[in-house]
Formats: C-alpha cells, structure tokens, sequence
C-alpha cells in the first residue's frame, strides 16, 4: 500500500492525527526535498527525495518493498498532485490519500472567494499561456517565483491589464505574505523576492467571456477562417468529448482547434498548417484565449511524427491529392471525420468518400442583410459543402 500525507507550509503542526500516525509509523518517506524538510523528529522513516525525472521512480515505487510506502505531498494530493499520478499507475485500491487543505481553498479563503466559483489552473507542468482567461476568477498554481510575472506579462500584452493580481506565498505557513496589485503593475515593476511556493489569485479584467461560438472578429486572420455560422456546424459535428485530441488539417488562423479546446475539459488539439505565418497566427489566437493547441507543419507529410487523434477536422485542402486518405488511415477505429470544402473540385472528393464509405453530406448556404441603397438585400455567403463519417471496427 502506498499511503499520501498531504502537508502544509505550517509542517507537523498543521497536521491532522491520522496523518501524523501515518508518518510516525513510517519506513520510509519518499517526497521533495522541500516537504521532507518539514519532517520532524517524529518521523524516524529513512527519507528519500523524488529523482529528476520523478516518473520513472513513481512507476517503481511498489517493486520489491514488502512494507507500506509513504509520500509527502503539497496540500490536497489529489488536486493537480502526485496523488492522482499514483492512483493512476497502481489503482485506487493501492493508495490511500489523507489530504491536507488544499493551496486553492487557502487561497480562496484569503481573498473572500467561493471555491466552486473559482476555476483552477496549474502551470507547474504547462506554459504560462494557459492561464489566460477573458474574464472570470481563478486560483493559479504557479511553477515557480517567475510564473507571476509571465503571466502579469502576457495578461498586460493581450489587454487585460487591468486584471487583479493576489500573489500568496508560503500560504499556510508562519512566513505566509499577500502582494496585490494589477497585472500592469506586476509586469512593469515585478518583485525579486518572490517565493517559489507561491499561488496566485487572479480576477481578469475586462470580463468579455463567450460561451457560445465566437464572432470572427475575435480572430486574427488573413481570410483563412471559418466563419462563425459555419463554425458553429462544424462543432456541432465534431462533437467533442472531454479528453480528446483534435487534428485541425489545414488549420488557417486555428478557429475551429481553439472553439475545440474551449468546448470541453481536456480537449486538446494539433492544428497543421504549412504557411509559417499562418502557424505563427495560430500560435497568437490560442495564446489569447489560453488553450492548449499545438502546430504541425503541413499535412499529410507531419502526421508520422504527431500524436494520434481521436478526431480530425479538414477545413483547407481537401483537394490535394491523398490529404483524405492519409486522414482516414490515422484515424483510429470509432474516431470521427469531419470535412468541409468550398469548391468544385473538393466538393466531388467528399462526394466520393460519402459514396464509398457512408457518414453524412451536408450542405450549407446562409445570407446576410446588408444595404442595397437606402433598403436591404440579401447577399450570399460561399455555400460550404460538409461530410462527417465514424471510422468502423471492420473497415479501413
């Protein structure tokens, strides 16, 4: 059995009985230098600090020991720690966690917020983009003391400036200290005495959040974009599921692998794109609304070396020859396609797929008001021709 103490900054002290029976009954303790510090002489357990990489070790840690393992974690284990990590290697029925209270509640409760209106980001592992927001209020684990002022950086340069910034460091401990400022503040005169330990609490200013499908004017772009009506189809049919992995073939400014991620928890998308610019734009318009999208160069040539997909989206090239087909064939059984063309020549392709392997065609047309003197007309959008197909088990 692998037993999970959550601690906190206040150490010992802080600790529930049950944890602290737990350690004392100990062998040994694996956990970070910094938590095993907080150890005292209560703990008898030989103690040994995670090696870099840590996976590999947490993947070993039930080889050959015929005792019970302790690890010391940061506050709730559970909460972006290593104790969901080791449910996930060994099974719920192989770990025990004794949480602690969690760096968001303290957090939360310090700044007079709900915690189940509070979103929680981490960027211990991720990029600090990731913890751009349009509006809204969430807790930030940071990686360490140079993560609030990446992010007062980046909240400063996408206009949200005016953003509140409480930083909390050492939450919990006798050397707990609160900085609050704006984001604009951080970023032009940021502290250099931040401590790694340390959270932010982040109110994004201005609140301009969309939940439904986004106008193209959010997008920077070159015309390369699929346009709001169509978008909303085209997620309609994409239809995405927490968790999963979208390709974004042909991406042009990204819109459809950013609506993707910000349609479901987990979603992730690689969008493939072989102008530099256009991928660089991409790379700006995830950055904006801080979703996890990545760029490939072109399609099919990239796809050897990029992560299979759950699903895969065309919106530009379905007429190079064999773009589809290298689509279909990474597609894994179950997964889903979805194409749209424009023209003539791509039109006649998906006719063809629809024939041969079945799905569903659609075609889209949709008009505008827009002044004809001093009236109104009607003036026709590009109608946009979609096929969507479920890869079968029997069929490639």
């Amino acid at each position: 059995m692998i037993v999970v103490v959550g601690i906190g900054a206040d150490g010992m002290s802080g600790l529930a009985p049950g944890s602290r029976a737990e350690l004392a009954r100990a062998t040994v303790v694996y956990g970070s230098p910094r938590q095993l510090d907080l150890l005292d002489g209560s703990v008898s357990a030989v103690r040994r600090p995670w090696p870099s990489p840590m996976l590999p070790a947490l993947r070993t840690l039930l080889k050959d020991v015929d005792a019970d393992v302790h690890v010391v974690a940061s506050g709730d284990p559970l909460l972006h720690g290593v104790g969901s990590t080791l449910i996930r290697e060994y099974g719920a029925e192989r770990v025990a966690v004794l949480p602690h209270v969690s760096s968001v509640t303290l957090a939360c409760s310090r700044v007079g917020w709900s915690v189940q209106d509070t979103e929680v980001i981490s960027l211990v592992t991720s990029d600090p983009s990731r913890a751009v927001r349009r509006g809204g209020q969430a807790v930030v684990l940071s990686r360490d003391r140079s993560s609030p002022g990446a992010l007062a950086g980046l909240l400063t340069d996408s206009g949200r400036g005016d953003s509140e910034l409480t930083v909390l460091e050492q939450l919990g401990g006798p050397r707990e200290l609160r900085r609050t400022s704006t984001a604009r503040e951080w970023a032009n005169r940021p502290p250099g005495d931040v401590d790694d330990l340390n959270v932010m609490a982040v109110k994004y200013l201005p609140d301009d959040r969309r939940y439904a499908t986004l106008p193209d004017d959010m997008f920077a772009h070159d015309g390369q974009l699929t346009k709001q009506a169509i978008r909303a189809a085209t997620l309609a049919a994409l239809a995405p599921r927490p968790g999963e992995l979208l390709w974004d073939v042909g991406a042009g400014s990204g819109s459809i692998a950013i609506e993707w991620c910000r349609s479901g928890p987990g979603c992730r998308a690689l969008a493939f794109e072989r102008d530099d610019t256009r991928r660089s734009r991409i790379v700006l318009n995830a950055a904006a609304f801080g979703v996890p999208v990545n760029t490939a160069a072109g399609a099919p040539e990239s796809f050897e070396s990029a992560e299979l997909p759950t699903v895969i989206f065309v919106g530009g090239g379905v007429s190079q020859p064999g773009l589809i087909d290298a689509c279909w064939a990474k597609l894994p059984a179950g997964g889903r396609l979805v194409a749209n063309a424009v023209t003539v020549e791509s039109e006649s392709i998906l006719a063809q797929w629809f024939s041969r392997v079945g799905g569903e065609l659609r075609r889209f047309q949709h008009y505008r008001g827009e002044p004809v003197g001093s009236f109104t007309g009607w003036r026709a959008a590009m109608p946009v021709t979609q096929w969507s197909a479920i890869k079968p088990t029997d069929r490639t």
